[in-house]
């Protein structure tokens, strides 16, 4: 039985795909968690050639497959599973227009970019971590707020400093484990591939002519030497034997991408984090109101076409090159002007199913969490969608005019933004906030909406 056969029948011996909750490997087992476990054929399972064994550890399902046989069985297993019909679940109003817009407007590059996001999406606790607590040492510092605290607690200040910026140190080993985790390798190996990349050795090394430099290239290097060791790990787990793959994989996997890597990718990393970095500045520092209401206008629709999740790494470079974030102030007015939006909507429809889907919606999404308003309320009303946008524009170029940056990388929006503001942009963006809100509400009475029937 080869690998895809035992991959279809362990399959079937779970009870399909559906009834699969978790699906893992380590060097010797394929390791499932279920959801129904009387679904189970268990002696069917351990009867299996290619199966030599079965152990259960709390929850969790372990098959013993062998040595390197582990990782070529998931593989074939998420294969199958990625290619089969999802089960129907019964979904509510808005899950089901929300569903409907993201098939509708899906473009073709969408998947691509949400698996990029996917990297950064684990990440975003310690994000908002870094950033408020970035933003209570910035306040910590201020005399005009606190006095001269700074200046009798250095110690309480400096731990907080480094408690904020932790998660820059290891950023680049982060994402590479992530990266690995999404493109299909080992994650382990994830996180070497970025630590030969950040190792402070590199600048001790002189290759053609010029000093390496640790770091470079920062998390898009990552990302590509991240993505070429998965390809090359997955093509020596085809071609070379269970027996020696094991061995043979990680070692061969290790000194062609980490060869490539430093000779090519990292240089090219490093032009492109370069090129987003000062090309993302440049815009907003001399684009101003144009830019700022472009970029805020247009967000909503980016995300209705999933296009957005390729801006996930320009908020990282941003804060990885400059210290700050100017971008994610700009956008994240496009979800305030959907608050207003939706409250012009609550004072003028007559209907009371969408006044209760409002009154629920409106506090997560002064909170910065706009998906409710947009697929429960102006989305399928229509022209409130494109006043809440327009609404959107007006703070966005507001906010870019003014110049407002956070500290964070992205994970936050909303009212919470303003916690993690850098030093004297904090009733800039609140005012910005304030604005978009009456804009957004003001656009949306004046172009009005058909009001659903009860």
């Amino acid at each position: 039985m080869d690998r895809q056969q035992l991959a279809q029948a362990i399959l079937l011996g779970v009870g399909g795909q559906g009834n699969i909750v978790r699906l893992e490997n380590c060097m010797t087992r394929v390791r499932l968690t279920v959801r129904d476990e009387a679904q189970l054929a268990l002696d069917k399972l351990k009867g299996l050639p290619g199966v030599s064994g079965y152990v259960k550890q709390g929850e969790q399902h372990q098959l013993i497959v062998g040595p390197g046989r582990a990782a070529q069985v998931v593989e074939s297993m998420q294969t199958l599973m990625s290619g089969a019909p999802a089960q129907a679940q019964p979904v509510d109003t808005a899950a089901r227009t929300k569903a409907e817009a993201k098939a509708r407007y899906k473009a073709p590059m969408s998947d691509a970019l949400r698996q990029l996001a996917n990297v950064f999406i684990p990440l975003i606790p310690a994000f908002i971590a870094s950033g408020l607590i970035t933003g209570i040492v910035n306040i910590l510092k201020r005399p005009d707020i606190v006095g001269d605290f700074a200046v009798q607690n250095p110690n309480l200040l400096g731990l907080m400093g480094i408690f904020g910026s932790a998660v820059f140190a290891i950023m680049n080993i982060l994402v590479g484990v992530n990266a690995a985790k999404v493109y299909g390798g080992s994650m382990a190996m994830g996180g070497v591939m970025a630590g030969i990349l950040s190792s402070p050795q590199l600048a001790q090394i002189e290759l053609f002519g010029e000093h390496l430099q640790p770091g470079r290239g920062g998390v898009i290097a990552v990302l590509l030497v991240v993505a070429l060791m998965c390809w090359i790990e997955k093509r020596l787990r085809s071609w070379l034997p269970g027996s020696l793959e094991l061995i043979l994989n990680p070692l061969l996997t290790t000194l062609i991408a980490g060869t490539v890597a430093i000779v090519a990718l990292q240089p090219l990393g490093g032009w492109i984090s370069d090129a987003i970095a000062h090309g993302a500045t440049l815009a907003i520092d001399k684009g101003g109101l144009l830019v700022g209401a472009i970029l805020s206008g247009a967000f909503l629709p980016l995300v209705l076409t999933g296009l957005h999740q390729g801006l996930v790494p320009i908020h990282v470079e941003l804060v990885q090159a400059h210290g700050f974030n100017a971008l994610l102030p700009i956008l994240s007015m496009a979800g305030v002007g959907q608050v207003g939006a939706a409250i012009a909507v609550l004072m003028k429809t007559r209907n009371a199913r969408l006044k209760q889907m409002i009154k629920g919606a409106l506090p997560v999404g002064l909170l910065g969490i706009g998906e409710p308003l947009i697929f429960g309320v102006t989305l399928p009303l229509g022209r409130p969608f494109l006043a809440a946008c327009l609404g959107g524009a007006v703070g966005g170029a507001l906010i870019s005019y003014w110049k407002v940056s956070t500290v964070i990388t992205f994970g936050l929006s909303g009212l919470p933004l303003v916690f993690t503001m850098v030093s004297g942009k904090v009733m800039l963006y609140l005012a910005g906030y304030l604005i978009t809100v009456i804009a957004g509400f003001l656009f949306t009475w004046l172009i009005g909406f058909k009001d659903p029937e009860e």
